[in-house]
């Protein structure tokens, strides 16, 4: 085996594949030619290391310096100054590892970002060539597969599963042992192992990371699971959208079968399991699992009543186990160091670890994974970086369309299942939106209901007529023609909803307006007793006007106005025709003399 002094690994996930990270690896090759390096210096692709918004990120080992916003341009510099002269380049490090002065931070995990969190579903993302069995092995891969298949018996895994107190990351939050129980009692001739690697939520991607940069983790666990459960067959329904994911699935799943680790007499323990994928075509609703079944049964993907549950009829009525792909990146950790050790990580009722995608109006966006427990606060804070140009934080989205709205009062609220609920929302997948004082909140509720509206299956009448009710109501409200009685039909009828819709998707679709008129009732009430929108955001209720004193009869608003709204000659102020304008606010932006407010 040859032996490199360096290691260069440059994340190639999706998000960075598409900012030239496959041409930055070719001018890594190029440039280590040129410099006869060659054979010292290794490059290998990986997956995303969290950064996303510093991407694509590029990684130097055994140093561990972190490279950020790199471009195919800046290679060169890289190689002839850090891997040749041995000088570190700071202008192109990661904006965190140089907060201390000159001397840049030792490890990333020193780094604010990093530093309140802990890398458990993550642990490999970014640390190894996800297409490189034995790059995972070396990261102690299949050590736990190896372990239970040689030492353990079914009831003991499960037991163990049980003992640590994991629980869904897929959004309800069931324990993770018992649903392993209840499919280990269940007798029938054939079982089956699901992963659910469908991931529909808006501004969501933890799973898909997992399976570009581990997708080794997801294999081990599964068969592990077949193994605790009695099933000799699982299934990936993984979304077409995600090409990157579904390569090194297949790449993982024949590599497996290379090493023994999957297939027929895995590791020669007389144990069969396989594992075959199954395409999405990107229906939020295949994220149900009754759907998700149906839907890899080769039918239209609609969710089934329940009882019975899937651990007793589930895919071609037999007993089948189904966890997401987050969970499942839980279970080889736990195997090897022990369910006591995962048990005390977080909280008495929440254990473990969380990922989530922080997006929206905070500075780091990216993917994180924290302590269950860890605040609001924290999260946006501590390791989001705040709130860009200096605003103010008004509230999180968790969960997805599935999810709520918690306000800032609720910020020093610990993260964990149950109190979420509480708060009117809910875990979900790990989605987590922040919002700045120019969010509309009724305005918000309706973004998440257009996208439950335009996903429902239609199965059931309370979530196919019943959110589009809801949906008009909403346009009624924000567009300045709501009255008081809207508001009040609005919150019976996400009531009604909630607790008749077939489905835990159709059930949690009302959270997003619940949760904002518990929280924001004041808002709603702007819109339609005062027919103002407090944020400045739903059109109907902005008028941009021209402040007589401030116009210099440039001409400048008019030339640029997309509708031509706007006239006048010089020496007198131009007007707006507001019959007209399309209240795009052009004219505002392009102004010089800032003479153009919008009035809300």
């Amino acid at each position: 085996m040859q032996i490199y002094r360096s290691h260069v690994l440059i994340c190639n996930d999706s998000t960075c594949a598409q900012l030239d990270s496959g041409k930055i690896m070719e001018e890594f090759g190029a440039q280590l030619k040129k410099n006869k390096l060659e054979n010292e210096v290794k490059v290998l692709t990986a997956g995303c290391p969290g950064m996303c918004e510093q991407g694509p990120v590029v990684v130097v080992y055994p140093e561990g310096t972190v490279y950020t916003m790199v471009k195919p341009e800046n290679v060169k510099e890289i190689v002839e100054e850090h891997l040749l002269k041995r000088k570190i380049v700071k202008r192109l490090l990661h904006k965190d590892m140089m907060e201390e002065g000159d001397t840049p931070a030792k490890a990333l995990d020193d780094t604010k970002y990093f530093k309140k969190q802990l890398r458990i579903a993550l642990r490999n993302c970014g640390i190894i060539n996800p297409e490189d069995i034995n790059e995972y092995i070396e990261h102690d891969g299949y050590k736990a597969l190896e372990k239970v298949l040689t030492g353990m018996t079914p009831l003991e895994v499960i037991d163990t599963v049980k003992k640590s107190g994991l629980r869904g990351r897929g959004g309800g939050g069931f324990p993770t042992g018992l649903k392993w129980e209840f499919a280990y009692k269940s007798q029938d001739d054939e079982k089956y192992v699901c992963c659910n690697a469908d991931e529909g939520d808006p501004g969501a991607f933890m799973d898909r990371s997992i399976l570009e940069g581990d997708p080794h983790s997801i294999i081990e666990a599964m068969t592990i699971a077949g193994y605790a459960i009695g099933s000799k067959q699982g299934f990936i329904y993984v979304r077409a959208e995600y090409p990157i994911a579904v390569k090194r699935l297949d790449i993982a799943i024949q590599q497996a079968k290379e090493h023994g680790f999957l297939g027929e007499n895995v590791l020669n323990t007389g144990f069969s399991f396989d594992i075959e994928l199954r395409l999405g075509a990107g229906a939020f609703v295949c994220g149900e699992e009754t759907a998700l079944m149906t839907s890899i049964e080769g039918k239209r993907g609609e969710p089934r009543p329940r009882p019975p549950f899937p651990a007793v009829k589930g895919l071609w009525q037999k007993p089948t186990l189904l966890n997401n792909v987050e969970t499942y990146a839980n279970i080889p950790v736990i195997i090897l160091k022990g369910p006591e050790w995962f048990a005390s990580i977080g909280t008495e009722k929440s254990k473990g670890t969380k990922v989530f995608a922080i997006g929206g109006k905070i500075n780091n966006t990216g993917l994180i994974e924290i302590p269950m427990g860890t605040t609001l606060r924290e999260v946006i804070f501590d390791i989001g970086g705040g709130i860009p140009n200096g605003k103010k934080f008004k509230a999180a989205q968790t969960g997805g369309p599935s999810g709520g709205c918690i306000p800032a009062s609720h910020m020093d609220t610990p993260i964990e299942y149950d109190t979420l609920v509480q708060l009117g929302s809910m875990m979900g997948s790990g989605g987590l939106i922040v919002m700045d004082e120019d969010t509309c909140m009724v305005d918000i509720a309706k973004f998440f209901l257009e996208f439950t509206v335009d996903e429902s299956c239609g199965k059931c009448p309370p979530c196919r007529i019943g959110t589009k009710r809801m949906l008009e109501i909403l346009e009624k409200i924000t567009s300045g023609k709501g009255t008081e009685e809207d508001i009040e039909k609005l919150e019976i009828l996400a009531n009604n909803i909630k607790l008749s819709a077939l489905c835990g998707l159709g059930q949690t679709a009302p959270n997003p307006v619940l949760s904002t008129l518990r929280y924001f009732r004041d808002e709603y009430e702007a819109h339609v007793k005062e027919k103002k929108c407090p944020a400045g955001v739903c059109k109907s209720m902005i008028h941009y006007v021209i402040n007589e004193a401030l116009c210099k009869s440039c001409g400048i608003c008019a030339r640029n106005c997309p509708v031509n709204c706007i006239s006048g000659q010089r020496g007198e102020p131009y007007v707006i025709a507001q019959e007209k304008c399309i209240k795009c606010g052009t004219c505002m932006v392009k102004c010089p003399f800032k003479a153009i407010f919008k009035n809300v």
